[in-house]
């Protein structure tokens, strides 16, 4: 079992950054590919970016350029940079981790985009 666990949320202005964390509550070894995920209001979860154990990574398309996610595999965390913040970002931000083969969940991370 991987328990993750999210930091960094809040409120910022449009234009502003926020950078997010998120690590394991034990450090365990094994972990592959790591991610962010958010959930606005009324839509479904969608991906924002992912990170490999490699450190190939991925992006959707509507954070590319701005968010940046990067990973210190010691410590098996994962951040996300996110800068020009826009009210469209706002939503619940879920950190994503996969080890063999099975997936596990933050609980989530509030982060509001005021206008």
């Amino acid at each position: 079992q991987v328990q993750l666990v999210e930091s960094g949320g809040g409120l910022m202005q449009a234009g502003g950054s926020l950078r997010l964390s998120c690590a394991p509550l034990r450090n365990i070894f094994g972990i592959d590919a790591m991610g962010w995920y958010r959930e606005a209001p009324g839509k479904q979860r969608e991906l924002v970016a992912t990170i490999t154990s490699g450190g190939s990574t991925n992006y959707a398309d509507s954070v590319k350029g701005r968010f940046t996610i990067s990973r210190d595999n010691a410590k098996n965390t994962v951040y996300l940079q996110m800068n020009s913040l826009k009210p469209e970002d706002t939503g619940i931000y879920y950190c994503n981790a996969l080890k063999y083969g099975s997936t596990y969940w933050g609980q989530g991370t509030q982060v509001t985009v005021s206008s």
